[in-house]
C-alpha cells in the first residue's frame, strides 16, 4: 500500500515542477500504516477546550407580566456595579407589610454591636423572619426604639430614619394611611428601595459585622407556603425563589424576605417579595384585589425572577439553524 502512495506523490511532484503537495488524508494513511510513518506522521494538533460559559444569574432584561391589579413594579440591582434596572415606576411605592422586617431585625443587632440579646430576643428575632411572626417583630421593633407614634413634619419613625441614612434610600416615606402612619408595616417604599436594602442588607451595613451573617441565614432559612397562613404569622417562602433554576440556588444561599397582607382600606392584597444574593438584589412589588389570592402575587414574583434568568434555560436549543444544503 505504501508503495503505491509514494508512486502518486511522486508523480504530483514532477507535474507541479517539484513542488511536493501532499494532502492532509495521503499523510495520516502513510503514517498510520502499521505505525511505521515517518516522524509526527500520525500526530495531530489538539483544538483549544472551550472557554466554560459564565454561570447562570440574574440580569437586566425585559420582563412581561399580565398583571391584573393597581400596583405593580420591581427592581433588580447588579451588586457587583450597584447599577438597578427594572419597569419604569421602579421608584413608585407601596407599603412594605412584612419585607421591612429584615431591616427590624438588622438594626436591632447593629445597635448592640459585640453584645449578645437576651436568648428571648434572639429567639423572636429569629421568628419575625423565619416564620414572618408579628408579634416577635413587635418585640425587636420596640427594642430598637420603633414605636407607633405620629411624628411631625411627616417624619418617619427613627427606625426607618436610620434605614434611609445607612441604605441610601430614595423613595421611602412613613405611612400615609389615616391612623396607621406611624406602623412599620405602611413604610412605603419603592422596589428601587427594596433592592437598595437587600444590598445593604447583604453588605454589613445593616447589622454590622457581628451580625451580618447571622441575618442572611436566617434569611436564607424562611419557611412555609402560601397556604400555611395563621393570624399573626405565616409562610413566606415563595415568590422569587420559585422562578430561579436550581443552577443558581445551587451557588449559594438565597436570602429572601417577603410581605404580604390583605388589607381593608382599598380592598388589595399588599405582597412585595424581596431576594439577594452575592451577586445581585431582586424586588418586586404589587397591589391587586384581595380575590386573586395570595398565590397569584407569588406566581408573579416567580415569573419576573424566571424572566431574568440568564442564560434562558434551553437558550442554545433556540439558535436558528441554517438549513441543510445553504450558506
Amino acid at each position: 500500500m505504501r508503495s503505491r502512495v509514494t508512486m502518486v506523490l511522486a508523480v504530483v511532484a514532477v507535474l507541479l515542477g517539484g513542488v511536493l503537495l501532499v494532502p492532509a488524508a495521503y499523510a495520516r494513511l502513510a503514517g498510520d500504516d502499521g505505525g511505521e510513518g515517518g516522524a509526527g506522521g500520525g500526530s495531530s494538533v489538539a483544538a483549544p477546550a472551550p472557554t466554560p460559559p459564565p454561570p447562570p444569574t440574574l440580569a437586566a432584561g425585559p420582563v412581561s407580566v399580565n398583571f391584573k391589579g393597581e400596583f405593580f413594579s420591581w427592581a433588580l440591582m447588579d451588586r457587583t456595579t450597584g447599577e438597578i434596572s427594572g419597569s419604569k415606576n421602579m421608584a413608585s411605592t407601596s407599603s412594605t407589610e412584612s419585607m421591612i422586617k429584615a431591616w427590624i431585625v438588622s438594626d436591632y443587632l447593629r445597635e448592640l454591636g459585640d453584645k449578645k440579646p437576651s436568648d428571648a430576643l434572639l429567639k423572636a428575632a429569629s421568628r419575625a423572619i423565619r416564620d414572618s411572626d408579628d408579634t416577635a417583630a413587635n418585640k425587636v421593633w420596640a427594642a430598637t426604639g420603633g414605636s407607633y407614634r405620629v411624628y411631625p413634619n411627616g417624619q418617619p419613625n427613627p427606625v426607618i430614619k436610620r434605614a434611609i441614612s445607612i441604605c441610601g434610600l430614595t423613595d421611602t416615606k412613613r405611612g400615609n394611611v389615616s391612623g396607621y402612619e406611624g406602623w412599620w408595616s405602611f413604610t412605603r417604599m419603592s422596589p428601587r428601595d427594596a433592592v437598595r436594602l437587600g444590598d445593604c442588607i447583604a453588605d454589613g451595613r445593616a447589622a454590622g459585622p457581628t451580625w451580618t451573617k447571622w441575618v442572611l441565614t436566617e434569611m436564607s432559612k424562611v419557611r412555609g407556603s402560601v397556604s400555611d397562613q395563621h393570624a399573626t404569622y405565616g409562610g413566606g417562602k415563595w415568590g422569587i425563589v420559585d422562578g430561579l433554576p436550581a443552577s443558581i440556588k445551587a451557588q449559594g444561599p438565597v436570602s429572601i424576605k417577603n410581605g404580604w397582607t390583605p388589607l381593608m382600606y382599598d380592598g388589595n392584597w399588599h405582597v412585595n417579595c424581596l431576594a439577594v444574593t452575592d451577586k445581585w438584589s431582586l424586588a418586586v412589588m404589587m397591589r391587586y384585589p384581595q380575590k386573586s389570592g395570595l398565590s397569584y402575587g407569588a406566581k408573579v414574583c416567580a415569573s419576573v425572577a424566571s424572566q431574568l434568568v440568564t442564560p434562558q434555560p434551553g437558550a442554545a436549543l433556540k439558535v436558528p439553524q441554517q438549513p441543510v444544503g445553504k450558506l
